[in-house]
């Protein structure tokens, strides 16, 4: 349906906050409004055993109502108290089944009205589907039968959806294990009726507690009364028919993970004390395995509240972590222990020891393997084969391991040993396929391993599949994909075989669509799928990546669109619009590699600069803007300087090929790149104006790091001032479009730093406009806000830049 413009021209006279004029309004061109509002093709879910495909609808955009709902903000979580669910989630309405080898789809019969659906799960054996609706009350549960397309209803709306999936599936597929709100539970706190008991106090006993700055943490006595009411489930084990047994009693229930043989229970639940300045990933919990009757077997971790902990993105808590079951095994329990307290400022042989410990922990856990570097993964194969890998954020180092888990003794050995950064050098992921407990372990053929591969070359993308040879660690490529006008992606590996793969394939104006391969049978193609493209009035634009060099040699890369029918042989001079995210680098070489593919599919959304080569621009997408910190340099020890040399850079290559007025180039980026903007105005006179949305202007607010940056900013206040366009307010004297969510839900990105920067550019004099989007957060998702901001955008754009 399109959008009604009486509804819009009420927004675009409403929304604007703080202005310093009032523009008047005029509707945005047919052809943003067209590629504003299109159809959302289904999302595509498969059985394991590829004979069903789920497709899942929903609307392109939520609405302001669907926004304008009671939400409590608390231990970082966003829920709907009435209906009990993340009040960010985005809700399927409708459901279709089909067979893979038949193109007719079959309506899911017996739907509930006005379907909220979310949670969608299908059970071990792909016989049945699970998810929850939520109503106007709350969450329920129902199941699909798959044989016959058929939904019911399971459960009255007493779900308790507040901390993720609320439900999970027992192996015997016909029982399902469910958190629902107690039959008991008080009602919530009113803060604007109940009255606190006392004042709010917190101490510093002299620890040093370098945290960043969290969103949405508790603050006071009746914040900790709601979290833990919010938290507080039952759990109940709910049968196909709909019968309800009550399994445990309430508590706060965090996570429940079965053993892969179905004997086991691990439950994990929050504690107390609670914390008034971490999220509740870092409150005390407790985990405790139960067989599978509810019988108590053992507490297998308990974890502190975590307030402190060393400095550096390769801390950790000390303590068990990593907690999970061993997929290979019936009933085994894996874990990590740091070996240096967590610190990675301490020098040690090892950093991690990882530990196995056997069901019913009456003997000790066992020491697997050790890890020179922070333990980042592993994969399960079989009792003589997994793979192990190890990181450290610092040198960007990746290593990956062979092990025998039945040989501890044994070291691993080493098989890639890369910077996680050089993407030509990846070798791919090793593929994966579900053993006899329906778990993902590492697919095996005789005695070899197989990688999936992205493919980027300096020449191109191409993906590939790779045979990895256990005993000689040899890699020999089984596909390449060859495409030069297309870009494929592998998906997996459904018959090794026979050699048959799923794929995906799009280019620029084909919407992506997936299809089997046969790598045997000269790369055969059969489709699965045949979505239509929704943006057929841009399917004929210009596209192409561009490589360019920064003046210290840095190589560069951005997608370049022209409008349609633009003459490459009369070259108009048009306005040019750049949007970029800076990316920290620790070497030139990783810096100069692209990852950006011509032959994606042209796919405009409220984030991008694409909508406006309907209005006669040339935009430069997703331009390459690397700030690089080489050796014992940190890379924001030159940001500015390097931030301006890559947009100059930008302008001078699409400036060389003859296709733009370089005093009409405007320049735009969401979040971090908001904060690049916003630098790249004050430090420059490289562009007529900038657009700025989401993002942080000043690093005094967030004192304890930032993005990638380590230091804080009693150790480095130089670095935390130069790179703050809120420090440098009286410098920035070009036109500014600044955009923010109303309700921010990013570390860092605040919505006071918007409003307090617009303060500082208004009262210096600077040319700025601020736009405060109601009910948004870091993310815009309301139909009329984003027609708002596309109206904004294209009006900012007509007076300071074509116009």
């Amino acid at each position: 349906m399109k959008f009604k413009i009486s509804l819009f021209i009420a927004l675009g006279l409403s929304i604007s906050a703080f202005a310093q004029e009032n523009l008047s309004y005029q509707k945005p061109s047919a052809s943003i409004l067209e590629l504003a509002d299109y159809e959302r093709a289904p999302s595509v879910s498969m059985d394991t055993k590829k004979e069903y495909l789920l497709l899942s609808y929903r609307s392109t955009y939520k609405t302001l109502d669907d926004l304008n709902k009671d939400e409590l903000r608390l231990g970082g979580l966003r829920i709907n108290p009435v209906t009990n669910i993340s009040s960010s989630v985005t809700y399927v309405n409708n459901l279709k089944l089909r067979k893979v080898k038949d193109s007719n789809e079959m309506q899911v019969a017996g739907l509930p009205a006005n379907a909220k659906i979310s949670n969608i799960s299908w059970s071990p054996n792909d016989s049945k589907i699970s998810f929850s609706n939520t109503t106007a009350t709350g969450v329920e549960l129902w199941v699909i039968d798959v044989a016959t397309a058929k939904a019911t209803r399971l459960t009255e709306a007493r779900v308790n959806a507040n901390l993720g999936n609320p439900f999970s599936w027992l192996k015997d597929n016909a029982t399902i294990l469910v958190k629902m709100l107690p039959q008991n539970r008080p009602a919530l706190l009113d803060a604007k009726k109940d009255l606190p008991a006392g004042p709010i106090i917190s101490n510093a006993d002299g620890s040093k507690s370098q945290n960043r700055t969290y969103p949405d943490m508790l603050k006071n006595a009746n914040d900790e009364i709601n979290f833990e009411n919010i938290m507080t489930s039952e759990l109940y084990k709910v049968s196909l028919d709909g019968t309800a047994t009550l399994f445990k009693k309430a508590a706060m229930y965090a996570g429940e993970s079965f053993s892969p043989d179905g004997n086991y229970l691990m439950l994990t639940t929050i504690q107390k004390p609670f914390s008034y300045i971490v999220p509740l990933s870092r409150f005390p919990s407790k985990s405790v395995v139960f067989d599978k009757d509810g019988n108590e077997v053992k507490t297998v971790n308990e974890v502190p509240l975590t307030e402190i902990i060393p400095k550096g993105f390769m801390a950790v808590r000390k303590g068990k972590r990593n907690m999970t079951w061993r997929a290979d095994q019936a009933a085994t329990l894996m874990y990590v222990e740091a070996l240096d307290a967590g610190d990675p400022a301490n020098k040690v042989e090892f950093r991690d020891e990882v530990f196995t410990w056997n069901a019913p922990f009456t003997a000790p856990a066992k020491s697997l393997v050790k890890t020179p570097q922070r333990f980042s993964g592993i994969m399960w194969g079989n009792e003589n084969v997994a793979i192990l890998m190890d990181e450290w954020y610092d040198t960007r180092n990746t290593k990956t391991y062979l092990f025998n888990p039945s040989q501890p003794e044994q070291a691993p050995k080493v098989i890639f040993d890369r910077n996680s950064q050089d993407v030509y050098a990846d070798p791919g992921n090793f593929e994966t396929r579900k053993n006899e407990f329906n778990r993902y372990v590492l697919a095996l053929e005789n005695n070899k391993a197989f990688l999936i591969g992205a493919g980027f070359t300096k020449n191109g993308q191409f993906p590939f599949i790779s045979e990895f040879d256990l005993k000689t660690l040899q890699s020999k490529r089984l596909y390449t994909s060859t495409y030069m006008d297309k870009k494929e992606d592998v998906i997996e590996i459904e018959d090794f075989k026979k050699g048959t793969v799923l794929v995906q394939i799009q280019s620029k104006n084909e919407y992506p669509n997936y299809y089997l391969r046969n790598i045997y049978q000269k790369n055969k193609l059969t489709p699965i799928t045949s979505f239509k493209n929704p943006f057929e009035s841009i399917k004929n634009v210009s596209k192409e990546v561009i490589k360019y060099k920064r003046k210290d040699g840095v190589e560069l890369s951005g997608t370049l669109y022209l409008p349609v029918g633009y003459d490459k042989a009369k070259k108009e001079k048009m306005p040019l619009l750049i949007w970029a995210y800076p990316a920290e680098y620790k070497d030139k070489n990783s810096a100069g590699q692209s990852t950006q593919n011509p032959n994606e599919f042209t796919f405009p959304s409220y984030g991008s600069f694409v909508y406006w080569v309907t209005k006669g621009y040339v935009v430069l997408d997703d331009a390459a803007f690397p700030i690089i910190g080489e050796g014992t340099t940190e890379p924001n020890d030159n940001f500015i300087t390097q931030l301006v040399d890559n947009a100059e850079a930008a302008i001078n290559a699409v400036d060389a090929l003859g296709y733009i007025d370089r005093k009409k180039v405007g320049v735009g980026g969401h979040s971090y790149g908001a904060f690049m903007t916003a630098n790249l105005l004050t430090h420059s006179n490289l562009f007529a104006c900038g657009i700025a949305r989401s993002g942080a202007y000043n690093r005094t607010l967030t004192p304890f790091g930032f993005q990638s940056e380590q230091r804080n900013y009693w150790e480095s206040p130089e670095v935390y001032t130069a790179m703050s366009p809120f420090m440098n307010a009286g410098k920035m004297k070009t036109p500014m479009l600044l955009v923010h969510g109303e309700a921010d839900n990013n570390p860092g990105t605040f919505t006071l730093q918007t409003e307090r920067y617009f303060q500082a550019l208004k009262g210096l004099g600077g040319p700025a406009r601020m736009v405060i989007l109601p009910k948004e957060a870091h993310g815009y998702v309301a139909k009329e806000n984003i027609l708002h901001l596309l109206w904004e955008q294209d009006q900012f754009l007509d007076k300071h830049l074509k116009n």
